[in-house]
């Protein structure tokens, strides 16, 4: 089989999606070479069937404040990021600055949502109550049973495909190897220091510097000791895609409610999702999961039955004990940089993660301990047992 002539590289990212990209694309501005290794073609992991909220607000949890902070930092760097890969590339990622509807169909899902309202007015974040008359209003489309609604002004949303497709022209454009169906069998080490990486084809792509980005497989790869590898583990997600015939205009802005959300794409689709799943890295389309999805969500937009279905997917979140990215480099073995762990966020924290990412490769510090690798970590005596 002859050779790929990219045998060599500063910097080797793991995975082709969209915080792969954004990585490899930041990386490439600082003058590193950068090769990017997709195991299929970009984008077509988690960030394919992403909805691309850009929520931080209506995502925020008590418990999980850092990540607030951290959501609320990426969305404040979307617009000037989509601006600059637009220009980059030639592609927009269609940012949507549609705001957020948070949507209760009964008494039960009312009382939660004032609780939600009080936490979030606690926190300083800007989110509005709305009478059922007040939301119907705004979105007519809405039923008339509704029992309250959340308005969420800070919450948008971008296009992930046509994000990937930008990131990947702007990586290519700024001199960003990026190698599609290239399966990573393990990552390559000389002692304590990363050597690059071997392909399942027996390629070897060598490299001081190996950005793990691969998503929900980011804690298979061969090759790192136990003590580093992280308890990453998949959560699936279905989605359909659907199409309303008679153009934009049923929805503006995303509406959320217990268990799902319905996101315009602004040209008469709309993403509806999504499941929340423990199924390992089963990827199959439930007739069970689709159902739930279009009951929950028809109650409150009866005519989203009247829709087209274009599309069904199931996709898998890569996700932490503690729902938290990890993010800089590994102290156990230099060299080694992660990007992975987003969760449900990665479509949201793909600018600030290319940030500190980009700097870590530089060795640079500024990785929140909230982030770092080093809170998973286990004593080597503690593995061996």
């Amino acid at each position: 089989m002859p050779q790929d002539p990219i045998v060599k590289a500063d910097v080797v990212v793991i995975g082709g999606g969209v915080i792969g990209l954004a990585v490899a694309w930041r990386a490439a501005q600082r003058g590193a070479s950068v090769c990017v290794l997709e195991r299929g073609q970009p984008g077509s992991g988690a960030s394919h069937v992403a909805a691309g909220m850009l929520a931080p607000v209506t995502e925020a949890d008590p418990g999980e404040l850092a990540l607030l902070e951290l959501g609320l930092r990426s969305a404040h760097m979307w617009p000037g990021f989509a601006a600059e890969l637009t220009e980059a590339s030639g592609v927009d990622p269609a940012l949507r600055r549609c705001g957020a509807l948070v949507v209760a169909r009964d008494r039960d899902e009312a009382e939660a949502l004032e609780r939600e309202l009080a936490l979030r007015q606690d926190l300083g974040l800007d989110v509005e109550r709305l009478l059922p008359s007040v939301a119907r209003r705004r979105e007519p489309a809405l039923a008339p049973t509704i029992r309250l609604a959340l308005e969420v002004p800070g919450d948008h949303a971008v296009n992930p495909r046509a994000t990937v497709v930008a990131l990947a022209e702007a990586a290519r454009r700024a001199g960003v190897a990026l190698l599609t169906h290239a399966a990573v069998r393990r990552i390559s080490s000389a002692g304590a220091k990363v050597a690059g990486v071997e392909l399942a084809d027996g390629r070897t792509i060598a490299g001081g510097r190996v950005v793990v980005a691969a998503g929900a497989w980011s804690g298979a790869l061969e090759g790192l000791a136990p003590e580093v590898q992280l308890p990453l583990r998949p959560v699936k997600g279905q989605i359909m895609r659907l199409r309303d015939p008679a153009g934009p205009g049923l929805l503006e802005q995303i509406i959320r409610f217990e268990g799902g959300y319905l996101v315009p794409r602004g040209d008469g689709r709309y993403v509806l999702g999504a499941t929340m799943e423990e199924r390992g890295f089963d990827t199959s389309v439930t007739a069970g999961g689709l159902y739930e999805l279009l009951r929950d969500a028809g109650e409150l937009v009866p005519a989203i039955h009247e829709l087209i279905v274009e599309e069904t997917a199931a996709g898998l979140r890569p996700t932490t004990p503690d729902n938290a990215p990890v993010l800089g480099a590994a102290t156990e073995i230099e060299g080694l940089v992660w990007a992975t762990g987003h969760h449900r966020n990665g479509i949201l924290l793909a600018p600030v993660t290319a940030e500190i990412v980009a700097a870590a490769l530089e060795g640079g510090a500024g990785v929140p301990p909230a982030f770092a690798a080093q809170r998973f970590a286990r004593p080597r005596e503690e593995v061996a047992a």
